[in-house]
Order: structure tokens, then sequence, then C-alpha cells
């Protein structure tokens, strides 16, 4: 196993750092809390016809829908190379057990959510599988932390863990907002970053000929390109209806790489100086603010929220994600006679589904349009602080047991 870079521990620091702050500040003054994150910084009035985007920019919806597409963005590339480029740990056969697992976690997480909230949910603005969307997510940094305690450092399975986190938190934010309540899909508008990613490809992003002239070569090399794209892209998903938050993603692959994977999130991609790689290495100092300020503005957990929605998202995340990752993942690996991994076993999988069983950053996302704002919401939240222990649990379970005399 290569040795992950040290931002990633940075991140999760200042994410819980952030969320720490806000439990703190919302649970000794609420009112200048909810004041301060929901501020009306400017407020906009924009034809019905341009596009679902709030009229009222907050530090809230500024935090999550602008500035996290930031973090999308550098971690949807890490799964993109590990789909597409030499070494890249999701080609043939190998995919079939990564995708498994994610999809049997989407799905348990949906069904067991369903169920129990059929079964005790209480509140008077619950409808039924109301809020299904909210357990799909997990988290990466917080996944990586725990798993790099229970498998060490250098283990396989912190790589796999790594891998489903990172599709399971793009796949669930893309179902969450096809799926929302209010959706309305706008096509005309995907056309803006389809156009801009294929002309940004064909004019920057395409490896030039070795008898290509020199300026030809460094234009595949400026940043400036494919920074003016990335926004061009992002306002193209966002006024098609798409959450905004993913508004940097399709930009991706039209952005000048290098021609193999040293695997997610590895160190030694620090070194390399392909414009792909160089964008991800600048975000890395100011995503560590952004984590901190989105955990200050969706992290707030108020301790006196418990009501059945807490124990439908604990459910959700505790039971129906690892039943359904062992069920549909394993259950395809034995219909298909597929292998685990080198160097993974069993165990560790069922470690894995574990560590999975935390939900925070892409589970917060989705609060504001899964549910009905209020009780619903911040019961739901506090679940997803509840669900953290999972983490310590793993770390137990992977505890050696001290040789008796």
């Amino acid at each position: 196993m290569y040795r992950v870079s040290s931002f990633v521990p940075r991140f999760a620091k200042a994410l819980l750092g952030g969320a720490a702050l806000a439990t703190l500040w919302v649970n000794l003054s609420p009112a200048s809390y909810y004041d301060a994150i929901e501020w009306r910084l400017l407020d906009l009035s924009l034809a019905s016809w341009i596009a679902p985007l709030p009229f009222s920019l907050t530090p809230l919806n500024l935090v999550a829908d602008g500035a996290m597409s930031l973090f999308l963005f550098f971690i949807a590339k890490e799964l993109w190379e590990a789909l597409t480029l030499e070494h890249g740990s999701l080609k043939g056969r190998e995919a079939l057990l990564p995708a498994g697992l994610t999809l049997g976690g989407l799905l348990g997480a949906a069904l067991v959510w369903i169920g129990v909230g059929s079964l005790i949910e209480t509140a008077e603005e619950a409808a039924f599988a109301n809020g299904w969307q909210v357990p799909l997510g997990t988290d990466v940094l917080l996944c990586f932390l725990v798993g790099r305690s229970v498998f060490g450092p250098r283990h396989p399975a912190l790589h796999l863990l790594l891998l489903l986190a990172i599709a399971t938190d793009i796949l669930a934010l893309l179902i969450a907002g096809l799926t929302q309540p209010t959706f309305s899909l706008r096509l005309a508008w995907l056309l803006l970053p389809l156009g801009v990613c294929l002309a940004t490809w064909a004019l920057f992003g395409r490896t030039p000929d070795r008898a290509a002239p020199e300026t030809q070569r460094r234009a595949g090399q400026r940043l400036l390109p494919y920074v003016i794209a990335g926004l061009l892209s992002w306002i193209g998903v966002a006024a098609s209806g798409l959450p905004p938050v993913l508004g940097l993603l399709p930009v991706i692959p039209a952005i000048a790489h290098a021609d193999r994977s040293f695997g997610l999130f590895a160190e030694a991609e620090e070194l390399l100086h392909d414009p792909l790689n160089r964008l991800t290495h600048a975000l890395a100092w100011p995503l560590t603010g952004v984590l901190f300020l989105f955990g200050l503005t969706r992290g707030g957990i108020d301790l006196s929220a418990f009501a059945p929605t807490t124990l439908t998202t604990l459910a959700a995340l505790w039971l129906g994600r690892p039943l359904g990752m062992i069920l549909l993942g394993l259950g395809l690996a034995a219909v298909l006679g597929l292998r685990l991994p080198p160097g993974i076993t069993l165990r560790d999988i069922l470690r894995i589904s574990l560590i999975m069983g935390m939900g925070f950053t892409v589970p917060a996302l989705t609060l504001a349009t899964a549910l009905p704002g209020g009780a619903m919401q911040e019961a739901a939240r506090l679940g997803l602080a509840i669900s953290l222990l999972a983490g310590p649990a793993a770390m137990l379970v992977a505890r050696p047991r001290q040789a008796t005399v």
C-alpha cells in the first residue's frame, strides 16, 4: 500500500473542528447561530426559466453549493483516475466487487430507512419514505481517519475503503439531486458544461503531438482555461436543477492529466506537474478552510433534538448499509466467482462495512432538500453525529485480544 498524502487527515480535523464549534454555539445560543449562517448576503432576482438557484445568498448555501463543489472535484478526480488511467483500480472485473459493495450499501441504507421510518416515525410533517436519500452518503475523510487506525496506513483494505467511500458519496449526491421533491431538470442548460468541456479538451486537454509547436504544448499546461471551464460548468449544472455541488465534475475528463494512477490520494502525486494534479494540489490548503466552514455551517448538532428520525437515521447507517454491502456485494462476488483483492480478507470487508456506517458530510448536504425543515432535520442531524460512534466501535473490534495466562 502506497503512502496517503498528509492533507487528508488535515481535512478531517478541520471538518470536525468546525462541527465542534458549531455544536457548542448552537446549544449555547441557537438564535445567534441560525441568524449567522442564514444571514442574507445578497438577494437575487432571477427569471424562473433561468434556474432554481437560491434567491438569497447566505453563508449556508455559499459553502454547501459553492465552496464544497471544490471538495467534490477533489475526491471525484481520484475516482475518475481509478476508472480510466493505467494502474487504476477499477478496470475490468476488478470493478465488479467495489460496484456491488457500493450499490448494496446504497440500497440497504434506503430500504432500512423506509422500513424503520414507516414503523416508528411520528413527526406531523413526515410522509411515507420521506428522506430516504439522507443515509445514502458516508464521509470520505472520517472513514479514512478510522480506516487508517483500524488497518494501518499501508494496508490494501484502506485503499478499498477510500474507493467505496468516494463512489458512495458521489452517487448519493446525484441520486439525492435527481429525486428531490422540487427537482425540475432543465436539459438545455446541460449543453453548457458539455460544450465547454468538449471545447476545453479539444483546445487544451488533449496530449499534443510530439511534432506540435512549443506554444501548443505550453497551452495545455495553463490552468486558467480549466478554471474558466469549471466556472461555466458549475453555472450550467446549477441552472439545470442538479445539485450545484456537482458542478465541477463534468470538467475533470477535459483536463490534461498524467498517464497513470499512483493510488487514491497518493503522496507520490504531489511530485506530478500535469494540470489536473496541479489544480488539486493548489486546492489542498483552501479546502482546509472550506471544510472547517462546512462543519461550522452544517455541522451544528442540537443535543436536545432526539426523535424517531434519529433512530431511523441510525438504523439505515448501522444496519442497512452493512447488510446491503454484505448481501449484495459478497453475493455478487459468489455468483460471479470473484476473488477478494490481494491482501484483503472477508474480515476486512466486514470492518469496512462497519466503518462506512458513519455518515456526516454528504448526508448533511442532502438534509435541506430531503427532509422538511425544523425538527426532522435536526433529529436526523443528531443521528448523523451519533453514527460517528461506528468509528470507535470499528477500532475496538480491530484491537487484538490480549493473551490470557
